[in-house]
Parts: C-alpha cells; sequence; structure tokens
C-alpha cells in the first residue's frame, strides 16, 4: 500500500516566516515537519514537530538533516548544493531540485539561463573585478549585483558613473541595463513532479526605494489580458526550461513600451504571493504541499481584490518589537494580520505582512493606505 501524504515527513531547510506559513498549511494536511535553521528562535522554532538549530549551508548537517525527512525543499536559496546532491542521488526527493536552487543561486548563471532560452530579459555583462566594471561597455546609468548572496535588496547598487566604481561590490557581478520600467509585476507558477503547471494571477507591486523591497502589492492586477496572458507564459515557458517540481516566483518588469522583461527568480515561497492565502482559493503555500507530493493543483484563481503591505521594521528602531497602532486597524473590515514570530525589530526587517480583501480595489488601496501610516513597529 502506498505511504498517504500524512505518513511523510517533509524537511525544510530555513525556519524564517516562509517556513512558518507553510508549515500553517501543512497542519492541515497532518504533515510531519523538520526544520533546519541556525537562529535559536527562527519563526518557525515552536511549530514545527522537531526543530534543529544548525547550519544549512555546511554540508554535513544538511546531509544528516535531509536523512530524517521523505521529501526535502527550502525557504532560502543559500543552502548547501553539494549535500542536497548527495541525497539526491540516494534517494530523497529534493523539491526545487537541487540543480535549479544551483542556478537560481548566481545570478550570472541566472541570466545566462535566460539568454539561452529566449527568455526576455534586460542586457546585461558578467564582471570579476572593479576593472571589468570600468572597461564595461554598458552606458551610465546601470545596475549592479552581486552574484551571490544577495536578497531582499542586499548585494544591489545603481552606478551612475565611473565615481560610483570607487565603492562597488568587490566580487564577481554580473551588470545589467537600467530598465525603464512602468510597473514591477510578478507571476507564481507551480509545478508537480507529473509535469501540470499552473499560474497565479499576475500580481502589481510598489517597492519601497530606500529598502529596495516589495511594500506593497495589489491582486489581481488591472492590465489588459493579454498582457497577463504573456507573462504567465513566460512564467510558464521558465518552469518547463527548469524542469522544475514545486513553486517559483518570476519577477518582470513591464516597460514604457510595453514589453516584458524577466528581472530574477525565486524556486521557493516568495512575497510577492502572501496574499493567496486570503485572497485566492488556494495559497501559494498549500500549492507548494500539492506540488512537491505530486498531488492536483489546487485552483490559483483571485476570490476578491487583495492588497498586501510588508510590516516592516521602522527606521531608527532596533530591539524587542512593539506593534504600534495594532488595535486600530484591527477595527477595519478584510483586515488579515500576519506576524511571523520574531522577538527583536531592526530598521526594515520583515517582521509581518497585512493583507486587505475587498469588493472594491479603491476601498481596498485606501485601507491599505491608512495601515501604512497608523501600523509600525518599533522597539
Amino acid at each position: 500500500m502506498a505511504k498517504q501524504i500524512s505518513d511523510l515527513k517533509l524537511g525544510i531547510l530555513g525556519g524564517g516566516q516562509l517556513g512558518r506559513m507553510l508549515i500553517q498549511e501543512a497542519i492541515n494536511y497532518n504533515l510531519t515537519t523538520l526544520v533546519l535553521d541556525p537562529d535559536t528562535d527562527a519563526p518557525c522554532k515552536h511549530i514545527a514537530n522537531y526543530f534543529e538549530c544548525g547550519s544549512i549551508t555546511d554540508f554535513d548537517t544538511v546531509y544528516k538533516f535531509g536523512k530524517k525527512a521523505d521529501i526535502i525543499t527550502i525557504e532560502i536559496e543559500k543552502v548547501n548544493i553539494e549535500a542536497l546532491d548527495q541525497l539526491e542521488k540516494e534517494g530523497k526527493k529534493v523539491y526545487p531540485q537541487a540543480r535549479v536552487i544551483r542556478l537560481i543561486q548566481d545570478k550570472g548563471v541566472q541570466k545566462q539561463f535566460f539568454k539561452e532560452n529566449d527568455i526576455p530579459t534586460a542586457p546585461f555583462q558578467l564582471v570579476n573585478t572593479k576593472e571589468d566594471i570600468i572597461n564595461s561597455t554598458l552606458p551610465f546609468p546601470y545596475i549592479l549585483k552581486q552574484r551571490k548572496d544577495g536578497y531582499d535588496g542586499k548585494g544591489v547598487m545603481r552606478i551612475n558613473s565611473f565615481a560610483d566604481i570607487d565603492n562597488a561590490f568587490d566580487a564577481p557581478c554580473l551588470i545589467e541595463e537600467l530598465v525603464d520600467f512602468e510597473k514591477e509585476i510578478a507571476v507564481i507558477v507551480s509545478r508537480n513532479a507529473n509535469g501540470d503547471v499552473k499560474t497565479f494571477p499576475m500580481v502589481e507591486m510598489e517597492f519601497n526605494a530606500e529598502a529596495n523591497l516589495v511594500e506593497f502589492l495589489i491582486s489581481p492586477s488591472t492590465y489588459p489580458d493579454a498582457v497577463q496572458e504573456k507573462a504567465e507564459t513566460i512564467a510558464k515557458n521558465i518552469a518547463a526550461a527548469l524542469n522544475v517540481t514545486g513553486i517559483l516566483a518570476v519577477e518582470m518588469f513591464i516597460t514604457r513600451n510595453g514589453d516584458i522583461l524577466v528581472n530574477e527568480l525565486a524556486p521557493r515561497p516568495h512575497n510577492s504571493g502572501h496574499h493567496t492565502i486570503e485572497g485566492n482559493y488556494v495559497s501559494q503555500f498549500e500549492q507548494l504541499i500539492r506540488s512537491v507530493f505530486n498531488l492536483p493543483l489546487g485552483d490559483t484563481r483571485s476570490i476578491n481584490n487583495a492588497v498586501m503591505i510588508n510590516l516592516l521594521g521602522e527606521k531608527g528602531h532596533d530591539g524587542v518589537a512593539v506593534y504600534k497602532g495594532l488595535e486600530k486597524i484591527m477595527a477595519i473590515d478584510g483586515v488579515y494580520i500576519h506576524l511571523y514570530g520574531k522577538k527583536y525589530t531592526k530598521p526594515f526587517r520583515k517582521m509581518g505582512h497585512i493583507t486587505i480583501v475587498d469588493q472594491n480595489r479603491e476601498a481596498a488601496v485606501e485601507k491599505a493606505n491608512y495601515i501604512k501610516n497608523t501600523l509600525k513597529v518599533i522597539s
């Protein structure tokens, strides 16, 4: 008799808020969850069936942890790939596959993958030294990105002139043409081992320019159907080219002349899909479970208009978190609060998110603006 989903153990590398929200969905399936994270106070600590404090980048630690699970997934890309490779060779199911994580860990390799598979993206060059940057043929201004370890807005800078190169990253990087975009958009695509594929409706994003993080997300998009279908087709094509199992967030730009360019990929649950918990028939977290256990994929349609706000730590505050204005926003209809269980706040740290669901799109945006100005994470 084949094992049921509730007989299998899901190992999660990383115990942050993405893992926490994944476990909250996994509980509905009676899944046993195992988490590895280096933080003794990780958000997953108290809700995982098994929590281990240890390095997710150390071969032995990841390998030994993986042996305890039936299926292994990630909530952050910076993990030990060699250990996952070895676990796959020994018959463990690793989703997304180790080869996919390896490709996405390196933004330079990721960009080359786009080029080789005719996926539209901004022109780029790979550089290893500051001298390479000086000799670049791309016109100023352009964007400089570290090839590895950049996330949540880190490892990215704008280069306006030769003077800025003095402060450039001294590590392998890629430089890419500055895109004159009208809107940043994202599509999350899911794919199970059978090759069944579904996309969530395209969303529009507003970024916090100072933190370089998504601050505001609106779903569904109001762009014409043809634009949305094009973005979703690009996401499906990427998932197929990668032959990935799991979910993949595809971040894109819509340029002022109407082109769609792919910016970056994330092979895991993503900030651009948090609204799906209340705003869609299936959430990105449940869809990940369905994908990695090779179950039928869920209904990704939007139920209603949803606006998601990232709750970031306030500038100048570093210490035990206090949520100022929480009761005021709880008095508003259609507001869903997600706090991530992080005891300490610091400037721009992701402390939670708020989703506003409303039949009226303008009303949802109005509520979101009020919440943005009312709810503050201080110390």
